[in-house]
């Protein structure tokens, strides 16, 4: 199979920005494949459709993008093999000639829509807000909607011939989306790594969630994130995902994976990779 690295498409979103990178960075020789949402991005690496995915699972503004984490819940052939952060910057874009004051219709992914509330609120108020799978599909519907605009990014209106009509309008200028990389198999020790785990508990017995913790923590090794996405087993029945520094085979996160397996009624490594450096 050709290398391919799937991500949210169309081209100029900030998925395909995060594709770009990682290819990059990885050296792969890859084309990029848009796919329709991040569901799919997944399950194109799990049929190995695709070599490789990026798919967005958190950002700073908003949190977790669940799409992405439920689908990686149910793909037990995906391995996350690298992490990226990418910073965030939303202009709004319309076609040219069109005026900020006879927008009546702003369109963009609901991320996208709900990081700039402020702006919409204070130079938009009246604008019909319209969800799209996409900021670059809702570019490219805004620049031949008259009346329309949409929240995107600049290579998004250099692709489909709109203008900028106001730059960086998000609320915080501090945003940025984690994207992990997706692939049939994790990455090796480079001595900075993390690793990420799913895993649930007995909810009936006291103390079982602090008790799979501990060992984690009596083997001095440092947790980075918790978040839990309902089991679909029941209602109040959940699943952990954690991130913890180091990589699976060192001997101590070795030795504390089997040792939360016992505790555990759940547990699935979904894979150790490098840490991102974000001065890369």
């Amino acid at each position: 199979m050709a290398a391919e690295i799937a991500y949210l498409g169309p081209p100029g979103t900030f998925g395909e920005q995060a594709a770009l990178l990682y290819r990059r960075l990885s050296g792969l020789e890859a084309e990029l494949r848009p796919l329709a949402t991040n569901a799919a991005v997944v399950r194109a690496v799990e049929a190995r459709e695709a070599s490789h995915g990026v798919v967005p699972v958190e950002n700073s503004l908003e949190g977790a993008v669940t799409e992405s984490l439920d689908a990686m819940l149910t793909a037990p052939g995906v391995w996350v093999c690298a992490e990226l952060a990418l910073p965030v910057e939303h202009h709004l874009i319309a076609a040219p000639g069109t005026h900020l004051e006879a927008v009546s219709i702003v369109m963009s992914h609901p991320q996208a829509l709900a990081q700039c509330r402020g702006f919409l609120k204070e130079r938009l108020p009246r604008a019909r807000l319209d969800a799209a799978l996409s900021t670059a599909a809702a570019v490219e519907e805004a620049v031949r909607t008259p009346g329309a605009a949409a929240i995107g990014t600049r290579r998004a209106a250099e692709l489909h011939g709109g203008v900028v009509l106001a730059e960086t309008i998000q609320d915080e200028k501090e945003n940025h989306t984690r994207f992990l990389a997706l692939s049939g198999a994790d990455s090796p020790p480079t001595g900075d790594d993390k690793t990420s785990i799913a895993f649930a508990v007995d909810h009936a017995r006291p103390g079982t969630l602090i008790a799979a913790l501990r060992e984690l923590s009596e083997r001095q090794i440092n947790m980075t994130h918790i978040q839990l996405r309902p089991s679909r087993k029941g209602l109040g029945l959940y699943v952990f995902l954690i991130d913890f520094q180091g990589h699976r085979t060192e001997a101590n996160v070795a030795e504390a994976l089997q040792a939360m397996a016992a505790q555990c009624s759940f547990l699935r490594i979904l894979g150790s990779y490098p840490r991102f450096d974000e001065g890369l």
